[in-house]
């Protein structure tokens, strides 16, 4: 029979590890002579980190203790872990790993926005935690209009689902079940982070541009996402037809990528032609305004 992976043996591994490679100076602890092992002693940890020695040696000698998500951070600030490493300690002891991307906002690098660019007639763009939009494309603007001039109230994806009626008329029949979804998602982000006056001054707001919002926030709906083909409404050229491809950014999970993929049912000749003419539109316009 093969042998089963311990999470605990693991954690404490995993900590001995990362404690191992920490030395005294970079910890700010005078060293105090020669060393058995490398890095620091399970004491400098334990002091540091303002948890008692014991407590912390039978942590890392992976006895089944329970652990708080605060002694979890500070143990990760002792030994420097990353977001990876510090996340894989929250999974190895079976805690939610805390969203804090929105402490510092998230960043759009170069590299995203021209893979973005590179997408073509595909419309994409990227939402943070919030669901606001901080990065798009040409094509994005093409179908849901000039992001550039919009304020940050109007690229969130919720208050566009709400209060925009170009983005409503695109949405079609499909409007509704899209805007529960959002609803339910705003839902859950505002649960995790219930300390954040953000969420609560967005959810105020919403409730008094939206009776619809309102409404389907005291539904209580949860909805799972839909991966199905996407219909849209073009006002000049008909239906649009796309496959979403959407996914979380390995680098920051609090980025959401999210690409519409034309079908090659005349979807992309009208894509080709949405653009042009918003290029042409805007070309002055787009030379001097940031998309990020």
């Amino acid at each position: 029979m093969a042998n089963r992976l311990d999470r605990y043996e693991e954690l404490s591994r995993f900590l001995r590890s990362r404690r191992e490679r920490i030395t005294p100076e970079q910890a700010g602890v005078p060293d105090s002579g020669r060393r058995r092992t490398p890095g620091l002693r399970r004491s400098e940890v334990a002091l540091l980190a303002d948890v008692g020695l014991d407590w912390y040696t039978y942590l890392e000698q992976g006895r089944h203790i329970n652990v708080s998500a605060e002694v979890l951070d500070r143990i990760a600030k002792v030994l420097r872990l990353d977001e990876s490493e510090r996340r894989h300690l929250y999974h190895l002891a079976r805690k939610q790993f805390p969203l804090t991307g929105m402490k510092q906002p998230s960043k759009v690098t170069q590299e995203l926005q021209r893979f973005l660019d590179s997408q073509n007639l595909s419309p994409a763009n990227i939402m943070d935690a919030r669901m606001n939009i901080i990065a798009w494309n040409e094509a994005y603007c093409a179908l849901n209009g000039n992001l550039t001039v919009m304020s940050e109230r109007e690229r969130n994806l919720v208050w566009m689902t709400f209060t925009s009626p170009r983005f409503r008329f695109l949405k079609g029949d499909q409007w509704e079940l899209h805007a529960r979804r959002i609803v339910a998602n705003f839902h859950a982000g505002y649960a995790c982070h219930v300390d954040d006056p953000w969420w609560s001054e967005q959810f105020e707001a919403l409730s008094q541009a939206s009776g619809e919002f309102r409404a389907f926030w005291d539904s209580h709906e949860v909805l799972d996402a839909m991966d199905a083909p996407k219909t849209l409404h073009c006002p000049n050229l008909g239906i649009l037809n796309f496959d979403l491809v959407s996914f979380h950014y390995l680098n920051d999970s609090n980025l959401t990528v999210s690409i519409h993929v034309p079908h090659p049912d005349g979807t992309v000749d009208k894509m080709q032609r949405l653009l042009i003419d918003y290029q042409s539109q805007y070309s002055e316009q787009l030379e001097s305004s940031p998309r990020v």
